[in-house]
């Protein structure tokens, strides 16, 4: 009888180590984009307000969104957005048995995401030093950015209308990772962390700082946008539709990445 309890508690144990272990892995694949531990939050230490402008977002009027639902092709660029609520709200009166197409010009539509990845050491912006070779005690090393850098993200390639691809990757990868993205961020001079780092008695330390960055890759799908009035009916037609592989590179605002190195 107690053999039997034994081995019943040895099997519950193995059980609820594996369940943990499972339960740790899934959490892992849950969030791969989980911030680690030596990269840290400096947006209120940062000397350089940066802004964030080029995350704006236009949402689409009642009439466009009823438009814009009734097409199988997703209309999610924030540009043609914001035109086709100019454009679609005020529409002129138009007479019974009026038919005609009003060309808005060749779009991206959308952005789909393909793969996304974090280069947690995309640049590197800052390298402090201690030299305690000829110490007999401790001392501490603390982060402080030598000069002003500023982090540009970009497109990998070349592609029609790349703000406005450029727009859409950002909203996407923002809201895929949520992270604070931007694909120009800057590090101000003298920015400070109290984190700090010891350098034992004959060492000498040096404390590398790193902005990091996404990497994106996707598709995006391109037509020719039309407006298709018929009598005092409205509708969006898309045409020639084709689609384009693009890449790019899109850096985490006011988050610097440390590594710490002694010798």
């Amino acid at each position: 009888m107690n053999k039997q309890i034994f081995a019943a508690i040895i099997g519950f144990s193995f059980l609820l180590l594996f369940s943990t272990m499972s339960f740790a892995e899934e959490s892992e694949e849950k969030n791969p984009y989980a911030i680690p531990s030596h990269v840290l939050d400096i947006s209120k230490e940062n000397t350089y307000p940066n802004s964030t402008d080029d995350q704006e977002v236009f949402e689409p009027s009642e009439l466009t969104k009823e438009l814009i639902e009734e097409l199988k092709i997703p209309i999610e660029n924030p540009e043609l957005i914001k035109m086709l609520n100019e454009t679609t709200l005020n529409p002129s009166p138009v007479a019974i048995g009026y038919r005609g197409m009003v060309y808005l010009g060749r779009w991206p539509l959308n952005y789909e995401s393909l793969e996304t990845s974090i280069n947690w050491e995309y640049e590197k912006i800052n390298l402090n030093e201690l030299n305690n070779l000829g110490g007999d005690s401790s001392q501490e090393m603390r982060y402080s950015q030598q000069e002003q850098k500023e982090i540009r993200g970009a497109l990998t390639n070349k592609i029609s209308n790349p703000e406005n691809v450029k727009r859409m990757m950002l909203l996407k990868t923002k809201e895929k990772t949520k992270l604070p993205l931007s694909y120009n961020t800057i590090i101000g001079k003298n920015t400070k962390k109290e984190n700090s780092y010891a350098i034992p008695a004959e060492k000498y330390g040096t404390l590398q700082a790193y902005a990091p960055a996404v990497n994106e890759k996707g598709q995006v799908t391109f037509g020719e946008v039309y407006i298709e009035l018929k009598g005092s009916n409205k509708a969006i037609v898309v045409k020639n539709v084709t689609k384009q592989g693009i890449g790019g590179w899109i850096p985490i605002q006011d988050h610097v990445s440390f590594s710490f190195h002694l010798k």
